[in-house]
């Protein structure tokens, strides 16, 4: 069974003018339709089960009316489901893919239009094998969040990803094992010449001009396939565990259980997952710290907040070493990101010591 998650709940910042009066692109019409109907329209024949996330009951309940209009009624909606730390498109994933019934889902935003069945067929079929597809351009981009995804595998680590307050879309294909980087100049091509279905529309002028997001030159030129070692199920079940104590504020709890499952990671080279979880250690005695009355207790949390987002900035820079081998650039990017980012926090917590 095959299902498409069209994400629909985002507030469309980009696409507001000067007037003040909020406009919902989903509903933004272009050639006499709105622009959901249009992508609802283009995966009806491909999948089974169709999900819109949407961030309220109403917008949903808005939804389904105005594709009634179009006499389409077989679709479901969900509201996203609440994190401490998490919302918007990660968000969505989560639920979407919780909410779904199909093997094998494919992630869509509700302003690509032009979409090609032919192209979301391809994907879905080639993620039989895999985890994760996802289109990547000469330049190195990929699609973030348009990829079709192994439903059971792809739920659980979106959500674990959530109440670890990971808000990058982009790590569930980060945090996956067997990814297909499906190249759009020399694969989907073929199926969609003109690259319309990377028509994105962004901006209210996007809406004339029609953008495609594929660059005519690049490095990429092949799909890549990555086989990356990642957590068995059994690991994932436990860092679930660890990860709603720590969606919930049980940090003591969440730390006594961390350093079982990263000396896992440590020997498996498990470098995403590594990181991840070095961080959110870093970030527990960081909070820890600001808790904390007792200047001696203080000053040792953050010493080892300090160490563990050392140790975390290390895993990341591992990890975007596998991006920058396959010229995946926006994946490197992303990791160097982090990594940067847990160097600066571990300065701070350095400062604060």
């Amino acid at each position: 069974m095959r299902g498409a998650v069209i994400l629909a709940g985002g507030q469309s910042k980009r696409f507001q003018d000067s007037s003040g009066q909020w406009i919902d692109k989903a509903l933004a019409v272009l050639f006499g339709k709105p622009l959901l109907v249009h992508v609802v329209e283009s995966v009806r024949p491909v999948v089974d089960e169709i999900i819109i996330c949407v961030n309220e009951d109403s917008r949903g309940s808005r939804y389904l009316k105005i594709l009634e209009k179009y006499s389409i009624t077989d679709i479901k909606t969900c509201v996203d489901m609440r994190f401490s730390h998490v919302q918007g498109p990660s968000a969505a994933i989560a639920t979407g893919l919780k909410k779904s019934g199909a093997n094998y889902c494919i992630i869509l935003p509700c302003d690509t239009p032009f979409i090609k069945p032919s192209v979301v067929d391809y994907l879905l079929k080639l993620v039989e094998d895999l985890d994760v597809c996802v289109p990547i351009h000469p330049n190195g981009n990929i699609e973030a969040l348009m990829f079709s995804c192994n439903r059971e595998k792809a739920s659980r680590i979106a959500e674990l990803l959530c109440l670890l307050g990971r808000n990058k879309p982009v790590d569930l294909i980060r945090a996956s094992s067997k990814i297909k980087f499906v190249s759009t100049i020399s694969e989907l091509k073929r199926l969609d010449p003109d690259f319309q279905s990377f028509i994105n529309i962004n901006f209210r002028s996007d809406i004339t001009n029609l953008p495609t997001r594929v660059p005519k030159e690049g490095p990429v030129i092949k799909s890549i396939d990555l086989n990356i070692t990642q957590p068995s199920i059994q690991e994932l079940k436990f860092l679930e565990k660890i990860a709603k104590k720590y969606n919930d504020g049980e940090y003591w709890g969440a730390t006594t259980s961390l350093p079982t499952m990263l000396s896992t990671f440590e020997r498996k080279n498990i470098y995403f997952w590594a990181g991840v979880f070095w961080e959110t250690e870093g970030n527990i005695f960081r909070k820890l710290a600001s808790f904390e009355k007792k200047l001696e207790a203080k000053k040792e949390y953050c010493v080892r907040s300090k160490m563990a987002f050392e140790r975390a900035a290390q895993k990341y820079a591992s990890e975007a070493n596998i991006y920058r081998k396959e010229q995946i650039k926006f994946l490197l990017e992303c990791a160097n990101e982090d990594k940067d980012w847990c160097l600066n926090k571990g300065m701070k917590s350095q400062q604060n010591a």
